[in-house]
């Protein structure tokens, strides 16, 4: 019992008991995006968990939760939420620019956080009933707990396969799991149904599911100037989908691809044709990686 009392204590005390001014939520977007940052430019962090940061959800989701459960009404919370977003996401690709051989064509990537920053504002108003400790909280709660068991899984499989890469992130989002179950839910009932519901969904979704699904924003080699008249043909159109994704300056493709292999794609913009090699393939550190590289007209590389 006094394990149970201490283990609620400090769960109050994280998600409930800290000061979550404004001047807290500011700084703290500024230092989280200047520790992205750094584990994004500095190769050591390459490969790694860390680097992840950059990339995936599960670091961002922490933060969420943290200022969501410190704030007293639902509004605060939405917009706190939103505010850590807005200022930390940019700040993010800002500090990488003089870093970059891509300069400020990075901020091409910003297009999805910046949806997800907007998606933020309902989100956290909603996301801040999860400290009623009910039903609804668990329901709330639970594409979190999904998102989470999802990366957790997918991480461990990493670890197992290239240990040991990505176990920190299988840690990582284990612990909040726990953390969150320990937190937001009140008897034992609720709290194994929020962990082997989640963790029976992602195990069959990655059992029936393909092995590979890939859906990625590419530069393409040569940086062309793509127009609205801009199309493309994929020779091998069952391997993979590729699209404009944004035209004029550092124009972009859209790539997707559920299988390891190559083909060819072609794109016709007015006079100018442009070829390309698409790449898919697993590096030694057990990413999916795509790469683009050029071909003649005539089909030679």
């Amino acid at each position: 019992m006094k394990k149970k009392a201490l283990l609620r204590r400090l769960t109050d005390r994280l998600y409930g008991g800290l000061p979550m001014t404004w001047p807290v939520v500011l700084l703290s977007a500024v230092g989280a995006a200047a520790v992205t940052a750094l584990f994004l430019i500095v190769p050591a962090f390459q490969n790694t968990s860390f680097q992840r940061m950059g990339v995936t959800l599960e670091a961002w989701v922490f933060f969420a939760v943290l200022i969501m459960a410190n704030c007293r009404k639902p509004l605060e919370s939405a917009c706190k939420t939103f505010v850590f977003f807005l200022v930390s996401q940019p700040l993010i690709y800002l500090i990488q620019v003089p870093f970059s051989w891509q300069g400020w064509g990075l901020f091409g990537y910003y297009r999805y956080w910046f949806l997800l920053t907007l998606l933020t504002f309902p989100a956290a108003w909603i996301g801040w009933y999860i400290k009623k400790r009910n039903w609804l909280s668990l329901l709330i709660l639970s594409p979190v707990l999904c998102l989470l068991t999802y990366d957790c899984v997918y991480a461990s499989q990493t670890a197992a396969k290239h240990f040991p890469r990505l176990l920190v992130t299988a840690v990582f989002c284990l612990a909040q799991v726990l953390l969150y179950l320990a937190a937001f839910t009140e008897n034992r009932r609720q709290k194994w149904i929020g962990f082997l519901v989640p963790l029976a969904a992602v195990l069959i979704l990655l059992s029936a599911g393909p092995r590979l699904e890939l859906n990625s924003t590419q530069f393409l080699p040569g940086d062309p100037v793509l127009t609205e008249e801009a199309g493309i043909t994929v020779e091998d159109s069952g391997f993979a989908s590729v699209s404009v994704e944004r035209t004029g300056p550092d124009s972009m493709v859209r790539v997707q691809t559920s299988r390891y292999g190559e083909t060819a794609f072609t794109i016709q913009d007015g006079e100018n044709v442009y070829r390309y090699k698409l790449i898919v393939y697993e590096d030694d550190a057990g990413h999916s990686q795509i790469r683009i590289e050029p071909m003649d007209p005539s089909g030679n590389g």
